[in-house]
């Protein structure tokens, strides 16, 4: 997908606003949206920005680590950074990151990726305030703002379905509900991961003399630096969290487990006395349907009484010790 935008300005009354415009050809100070190009697509722009083959390579890059890089030949400043995305899988919400690239070239803008992401889509449906592609730096952080804000609104959802999960855990132990957290404490590492990668290309921003800033963008820059540390920080203490709780239920498991096999034990134990004792007697004694039973039942009701005598006093004696 391509599109291109440009901004025009629009006067009310006494007040001019920005508005983001769809046009059809590349122009000077536009936006040109990546996303999934086509060959036809990535020859089309080439064609008419002096963009590096390799930069537009390392933004398609799923697997392409946040950084920040310059052409000299060409003068376009590559900057990728990774931005949350969502997708369903299984019915549940799968959180993931995935690289930007922005590209800043001589009069334009380019932001390629491989996927759509919410950050952009709130620019494209020209939803960001104060928002004008001609500002190329300030777009720049103004994008890696909201995707910081993007983080934070995602760690909240993270936080409330752990809260779910464990609520449901407090009423019996799944492992469809321990799976979901530990798909989440993936995610939480991914997170962590790339909002410390972002942080390192912040900071290199920050000393950079090849990307031109403003008072304002200086600011908006220190801005985006306090969210993504924010992130950082909660991603930090759910993740802890959640692996509290992990261990938590896995101790919780061992403990029943535990309680069980104590249980099992005792009950064979209790069970084998009755064995033992009329094994004593073999054959010698008659049950109550054998002829003359009623003339000698003494050897009889002695083994029950026995029988009972010795269950009951072991089974006192394993209480005593806890095994029930």
């Amino acid at each position: 997908m391509l599109e291109i935008f440009a901004t025009r300005m629009d006067t009310t009354g006494t007040r001019t606003v920005p508005r983001l415009e769809h046009v059809d050809q590349i122009e000077r100070d536009c936006w040109v949206n990546m996303v999934a190009p086509t060959e036809e697509e990535i020859a089309r722009v080439r064609e008419h920005l002096a963009l590096p083959p390799e930069f537009i390579g390392y933004s398609l890059d799923e697997n392409e680590r946040p950084l920040i890089d310059h052409d000299e030949d060409t003068g376009c400043i590559l900057i990728i950074v990774d931005l949350p995305t969502a997708r369903t899988e299984s019915g549940r919400p799968k959180y993931e990151t995935s690289p930007v690239g922005i590209l800043l070239a001589d009069h334009a803008i380019v932001t390629i990726a491989t996927r759509t992401f919410p950050t952009l889509d709130a620019f494209r449906q020209n939803q960001v305030r104060d928002f004008r592609v001609d500002y190329r730096t300030r777009f720049t952080m103004q994008l890696m703002y909201n995707g910081a804000k993007d983080y934070l609104r995602t760690l909240l959802t993270i936080d409330k379905t752990i809260d779910d999960a464990e609520r449901k855990l407090s009423r019996s132990v799944s492992n469809q509900d321990l799976f979901a957290l530990m798909q989440l404490g993936k995610t939480l590492v991914y997170y962590s991961t790339s909002l410390k990668a972002n942080l390192t290309v912040l900071e290199r921003l920050s000393r950079s003399r090849t990307v031109k800033q403003y008072e304002e963008d200086a600011d908006l820059l220190e801005d985006v630096m306090i969210e993504t540390r924010q992130a950082i920080e909660m991603t930090q203490i759910y993740t802890s969290i959640i692996n509290g709780t992990m261990d938590a239920y896995a101790s919780i498991i061992s403990n029943n487990l535990n309680i069980v096999m104590k249980f099992m034990a005792a009950m064979t134990i209790a069970l084998t006395v009755p064995t033992l004792i009329t094994s004593f007697f073999g054959q010698n004694v008659k049950f109550p349907f054998d002829p003359g039973f009623l003339s000698n039942p003494a050897p009889f009701l002695i083994t029950l009484g026995l029988i009972a005598g010795a269950t009951t006093a072991v089974i006192w004696w394993l209480n005593r010790r806890g095994f029930f």
